[in-house]
């Protein structure tokens, strides 16, 4: 399938949403999509902030819809998210729509994420996964590694120049 890729913004909501439903659900239901706008803890990764240095790119099926989307955001101290290491690093969080995984998407947007990261100046993502999610393979192979101390709680930090 050939993807093609654009840059995510604010108006990617309910793609967000649905992403960060996904991606909390990675082991079967556990949660609604009430809980995603509900939950503080979950509504906050479905809001793209352009203004505060956010960013994302969304994958692209055929017919333009969106297969799979990446985002990047600067969350901070007084409102951190599950991966959060520092003001500087933002968090990152992918998700591939069903149907459409174990065909390279999560790859891809992963590279043309970092790619776009470097082009920014960013030079550390940081992320979160739980333990038993098959994504943490991808995270590895892309070169995030696990955040000494904060094993136990999934944090992994890609740096430039690490893959």
């Amino acid at each position: 399938m050939d993807t093609l890729f654009r840059c995510a913004s604010g108006q990617d909501r309910s793609l967000l949403a649905e992403a960060v439903l996904g991606n909390i659900n990675w082991c079967g239901p556990r949660f609604s999509a009430a809980d995603v706008t509900d939950q503080p803890d979950f509504a906050r990764y479905a809001a793209l902030v352009e203004e505060r240095g956010d960013f994302g790119v969304v994958a692209l099926g055929e017919g333009g819809e969106a297969v799979g989307v990446v985002w990047a955001q600067y969350l901070g101290a007084e409102n951190p998210g599950y991966g959060y290491v520092d003001e500087a690093t933002p968090e990152l969080s992918l998700w591939v729509r069903d149907g459409y995984r174990s065909q390279g998407i999560g790859r891809a947007l992963m590279r043309v994420m970092k790619a776009e990261a470097l082009r920014r100046g960013v030079r550390r993502i940081s992320l979160s996964v739980e333990e038993g999610n098959y994504a943490r393979m991808l995270y590895e192979d892309e070169g995030f590694v696990a955040v000494a101390g904060r094993e136990a709680e999934g944090v992994m930090l890609w740096e430039a120049g690490s893959n």
